[in-house]
């Protein structure tokens, strides 16, 4: 059979979600109500370190309009990804300032908080450690002295004391290669703070129990895991919950996780009433599951011909009271602080360490963001070390064609080469901003990434209706992005000849839909829309083979087309899909398509790579960003001047939606850049509580984003395709610190670039950071060691 040109599926589509939300019609999960419906509240620990001596609720109990009250008792298991050590009450001991240790159901919420406050709860101070270098020192306090006995539910990591896990890569010598005699060696120390998702719509949940089976209507990025995490906690059957997610109000990967739902769930059981729980601005300021702080030193041997002979690295990554989902994020160092460049031979150790501070979490291109800052750093330092201009050293070492990734696969493909070209020609075409920068400092850069795309399962199922349109069906979420509402209405309109209008998204319900890992990473378009397509070309089958018996014709010489089954070369000559479908109806019955999709991995090469929970990459995404600056020598402040962006789409189904993610991605990137950090009092909670303390680009901050979409590398995606949402907010910070670096000839260490922070850069007054607790013998850094 004919099949249409690839090309067609593209399309500049408007959002078909978009009226209702400008004109704040969409009812997220905070707008929801049910009849009957409690609050709840939680009861927090304003300790970072504590042993509980006793909590008593028998006043709490009796205070007008509580219904229930749930704690430790209550849900006595432990979760986690890689390790089981979170508990959902604080039983026994108190981890982090803001860890839960009750909570209560009321008729509303200011009864429920009232309740709270009226918990007893007497607690014996226990000294906090705050930092990585004390949780690091010899002789630490444990967080968590029963490590050992903890449940491993995905082994390969290293652990040991205050570190929760390490994933560590080891490819090639590189101790001869910093041995060579015609090497120069060049080491980078690097932090960075804490970054607040800031999603607009806080985390948020309603939860029903009825005829045995609880209900969760939640803000989420990951229905699965919630089911799954739900029904283990209250110690049920996965089937005996149900999760629907209706429009999430943003998630950034903060709702990737299974955080408030088993909170609500209990209380449900216990009063036999729907429980509503909304977590405040300010317990979304404490507890957002933020991105982590993170240190890092690198020490690479460069030639002066600038090869890169090897490379040594450790990541320390803070993911506070407990593992969560630093455990799995530990995987991304390799694929991105190894990036970008070709490497002679490798170490890296990345390492999440047990604090005594709120949890860390996923945040949109998780630690790729800030390994990207010090690559591109270190990258810079090294050219000034050995006398070579930055953007022909990025020309002679970025990674191509067979080229070895750090945990040895290999790659197809020349793609960040030509990139870079496509920059070079963006910025001839486009004049300097130099002149902007009066009486100031100016500088620019320009500076690489690599990214990359986790699929992972996913299922789909494709109802097509009597009047020739279909029903997608899945677990996918729209968080904003527009995959639900545009991509995946793409992909299946072109497998079934439709116009993506007439494909209806069905929201996510686990009752209804299969398993799916969730939407983050990158994945949606890639996995959700690979099985969205074997579900459309499921029903393209049966509608095929149906019209050429009605038509007479081999369903080889039909085409789909326009919503009409025609016969090749004959336009006219063939009948309208919806009177296939109503006589299929008549004849055999509803036509249903079903697909999935997943991807085996892509193998290292044997015992390169331990602790990864993905080896190597499945699909690499890369990018190209280009900034130029102008510093105010008087007080430190930056102000941008261009920002210009080449990423790489593979195939981009919807041109005007990829530039919105950009744009986006390059704002929310901006302000990590330059002014977003939580930081950590000495009483071990977040200082930074409110959106009056914690500082989020305003509209003074955007500028417009040029931008050019790379397409045509290889990718396993539907239609050649690669996710586009994650990859902008990669560079922004590594392109201005660059940039910043060159305006004042400064070393540039540390991120945000806050005024006080630059001006006491050029002032020498800020102190050059070293790393102490990171040795430069990089087995001393690891609990691996060569056997």
């Amino acid at each position: 059979m004919a099949r249409p040109d690839p090309s067609t599926v593209t399309m500049d589509l408007p959002r078909r979600d978009a009226r209702d939300k400008l004109l704040g019609r969409t009812r997220y999960t905070v707008d929801r109500a049910l009849p009957g419906m409690l609050h709840a509240a939680i009861l927090r620990a304003e300790l970072a370190s504590a042993r509980i001596v006793r909590i008593d609720a028998t006043r709490a109990r009796q205070m007008p309009g509580v219904r229930a009250i749930a704690s430790a008792e209550d849900a006595p298991g432990m979760h986690g990804i890689g390790i089981a050590d979170h508990p959902l009450f604080a039983s026994g001991v108190i981890r982090f300032h803001g860890e839960q240790i009750a909570a209560v159901a009321a008729d509303t919420y200011e009864q429920a908080q009232a309740a709270v406050r009226a918990i007893d709860v007497e607690l014996e101070p226990v000294p906090p450690v705050l930092t990585m270098a004390e949780a690091l020192a010899p002789g630490a306090p444990l967080i968590h002295p029963d490590w050992k006995s903890y449940e491993v539910l995905f082994e390969g990591g290293a652990r040991g004391g205050n570190v929760a896990w390490e994933a560590s890569v080891v490819r090639g010598d590189t101790d001869v290669a910093f041995a060579r005699e015609d090497v120069v060696v060049v080491e980078s120390c690097f932090r960075v703070g804490r970054q607040n998702h800031v999603s607009l719509e806080p985390r948020a949940v309603i939860a029903s129990y009825e005829d045995g089976r609880y209900h969760i209507e939640t803000s989420t990025q990951v229905p699965w895991t919630v089911r799954n995490q739900t029904s283990k906690l209250l110690g049920v059957p996965p089937s005996q919950v149900r999760v629907t997610v209706p429009p999430v109000g943003g998630g950034f990967g903060q709702k990737f996780d299974c955080t408030l739902e088993p909170y609500a769930a209990i209380l449900a059981r216990k009063t036999g009433q729907p429980v509503r729980l909304v977590y405040s601005r300010q317990e979304e300021m404490l507890t957002c599951l933020c991105r982590e702080n993170a240190e890092i030193k690198i020490r690479s041997a460069v030639t002066r011909a600038g090869e890169i002979a090897g490379r040594e690295a450790v990541v320390l990554m803070d993911c506070g009271a407990y593992g969560g989902e630093q455990i799995f994020l530990t995987t991304m160092t390799a694929h991105t602080l190894g990036g970008n460049y070709k490497l002679g031979s490798i170490k890296l150790a990345s390492r999440a360490v047990y604090t005594n501070t709120a949890p860390n979490g996923a945040f949109r291109a998780c630690n790729g963001v800030y390994n990207t800052f010090a690559l591109e750093r270190h990258t810079d330092e090294i050219c000034q070390a050995i006398g070579t201009d930055p953007l022909e050293f990025r020309r002679q070492n970025v990674l191509g064609d067979g080229d070895l990734g750090a945990t040895g696969q290999v790659f197809q493909g020349d793609v960040l080469g030509p990139m870079l070209d496509r920059m070079a020609q963006m910025r001839e075409a486009s004049p300097s901003k130099k002149h902007l920068a009066v009486n100031r400092l100016y500088g620019r850069a320009t500076v690489v990434g690599t990214w990359f795309i986790f699929v992972g399962p996913s299922t789909a199922t494709i109802n097509l209706n009597a009047d020739g349109s279909a029903t997608l069906i899945t677990a996918g979420v729209e968080l904003g992005q527009g995959t639900m509402v545009q991509a995946l209405p793409q992909i299946v309109a072109y497998e079934l000849g439709i116009h993506p209008d007439n494909v209806i998204v069905r929201p996510a319900d686990t009752d209804a839909a299969g398993f799916d890992l969730g939407v983050g990473g990158g994945r949606t378009t890639v996995s959700v829309g690979a099985a969205s397509r074997a579900a459309a070309a499921d029903v393209r089958d049966k509608i095929l083979k149906a019209a050429g018996t009605l038509l007479q014709t081999a369903p080889d010489k039909l085409i789909l087309h326009s919503g009409r089954v025609e016969i090749e070369g004959k336009e006219g000559s063939g009948m309208t899909i919806a009177q296939i479908v109503q006589h299929l109806h008549r004849t055999v019955g509803p036509v249903v398509g079903s697909g999935s999709f997943t991807n085996p991995g892509v193998p290292s090469i044997p015992g390169c790579a331990a602790g990864h929970f993905i080896d190597a990459i499945d699909i690499p995404v890369f990018n190209v960003h280009d900034c130029e600056v102008a510093v105010d020598p008087d007080t430190g402040h930056v102000d941008i001047l261009s920002y210009k962006v080449v990423q790489d789409v593979g195939r981009a189904l919807n041109p005007r939606a990829i530039h919105g993610q950009i744009q986006g991605g390059v704002t929310q990137g901006i302000g990590y850049a330059l002014h977003e950090e939580h930081t950590i009092g000495d009483d071990g909670c977040i200082r930074q509580d409110s959106l009056e303390t914690y500082r989020v680009p305003l509209a003074q901050d955007t500028l417009p984003v040029e931008i050019e979409l790379y397409e045509g590398a290889p990718s396993i995606g539907p239609l050649g395709v690669k996710g586009a949402g994650e990859v902008p907010i990669m560079n922004p910070p590594a392109a201005i610190a660059c940039a910043v670096a060159n305006a004042t000839g400064c070393r540039v260490q540390q991120t945000p670039l806050t005024p006080p922070r630059v001006l006491g850069l050029m002032l020498m007054r800020e102190p050059e950071l070293e790393l102490p607790h990171i040795s430069t013998n990089w087995w001393e850094n690891v609990l691996r060691r060569p056997t």
